[in-house]
């Protein structure tokens, strides 16, 4: 999980700004209310620039994120792995992560069909980052409701 201590040797964040992502090094910092940060960024002078800044995303280098294992992931680093199911074999390679309030999925796609999968402890089962495959269990029917045509138009068998 994340921790603000992984972050304390921080020297610089990228802000995205209307022109893109723009690196800020820090003069000084520390930690405020409620998860904030109060900071002072080389080069932002004044309050009318610094107002700028509020409110905008921060980007972290990727150089400062702290090394992932077992079944834990970022979202960018799986994109393209392929994804094995226990039961299915492979089911297709990630697109793309979709963050939701409720629930972050996994968008896979599979000879041009998409499949949902949501990411929890129960659904990953191992990362391995050298063959770039992300190894789960997916709920038991899920594959199935995305790729077999005659769940996708409402048949059933009786």
């Amino acid at each position: 999980m994340d921790s603000p201590s992984f972050y304390d040797d921080l020297d610089e964040v990228l802000v995205e700004m209307p022109q893109g992502l723009v690196t800020f090094t820090f003069t000084r910092y520390s930690p405020g209310n409620k998860g904030t940060v109060l900071c002072a960024f080389e080069g932002v002078d004044s309050e009318q620039e610094a107002k700028k800044l509020i409110g905008k995303n921060l980007w972290l280098p990727l150089a400062e994120l702290p090394p992932l294992d077992g079944n834990k992931f970022y979202y960018h680093e799986v994109i393209g792995f392929v994804v094995v199911d226990a039961v299915k074999g492979n089911i297709g390679t990630i697109k793309d992560v979709y963050e939701g309030a409720a629930q972050t999925l996994l968008c896979i796609i599979n000879s041009g069909k998409e499949i949902l999968l949501p990411v929890l402890d129960a659904t990953i089962v191992s990362v391995d980052r050298t063959a770039k495959q992300l190894h789960v269990s997916a709920p038991e029917g899920l594959i199935e409701m995305y790729l077999d045509p005659n769940i996708n138009k409402g048949e059933k068998d009786i």
